[in-house]
């Protein structure tokens, strides 16, 4: 039997969580992992992009963690199905990447201007989309208990966004753009 990708269930307009509930496909809780999933695609796009094996690595092992990110904001509250789940060690992961990659870059002076190397603006265009779901995911918890470890997951991996954005632009040889502001 071969499955089809359409099922035609959400011509309604709702969709389905984990857990059975159905609702309105423009529900907080489906922005939320909707966005989750476009940055994972972002991810894909850097991956396809840089030939750094220790970039690929961790990218890899980071669209791992959005998957888990993202099953865990399309359950229905008190779904009682066992999902992944975050660790301390995930975040630890990201600021440990980060710290590798400020030792080999030069001192932050200026704001950056996406556009130094293709990679490094793609990595920009992720880092803005990971805030965006952070602060979808934040305003989910807002009106629903939301395990913390998610969103320090995605707010540190904007920061580690940013710092590899510049760490790809440097190893592709290319210059960073810092902001001149008028004056």
């Amino acid at each position: 039997m071969t499955l089809k990708i359409y099922t035609r269930t959400g011509d309604d307009g709702k969709t389905g969580l984990i857990g059975g509930d159905r609702v309105s496909k423009h529900h907080i809780r489906v922005e939320s992992y909707g966005t989750v999933d476009e940055l994972n695609s972002h991810l894909g796009l850097i991956r396809a992009q840089t030939h750094l094996d220790s970039v690929v690595q961790t990218l890899s092992v980071v669209q791992d963690r959005l998957f888990t990110v993202g099953a865990y904001l399309a359950s229905a509250p008190g779904n009682k199905m066992i999902l992944p789940e975050l660790y301390p060690e995930d975040v630890t992961l990201l600021e440990t990447e980060i710290d590798k990659f400020t030792a080999e870059l030069p001192e932050l002076k200026n704001f950056i201007i996406p556009g130094g190397s293709v990679a490094g603006a793609q990595a920009h265009v992720a880092r803005c989309v990971c805030r965006r779901a952070e602060r979808l995911v934040v305003y989910l918890a807002d009106q629903e208990e939301i395990d913390p470890w998610v969103v320090r997951y995605l707010n540190r991996l904007s920061d580690y966004l940013f710092t590899l954005a510049r760490f790809l632009d440097k190893s592709s040889g290319a210059e960073e753009i810092a902001w001149k502001p008028r004056g």
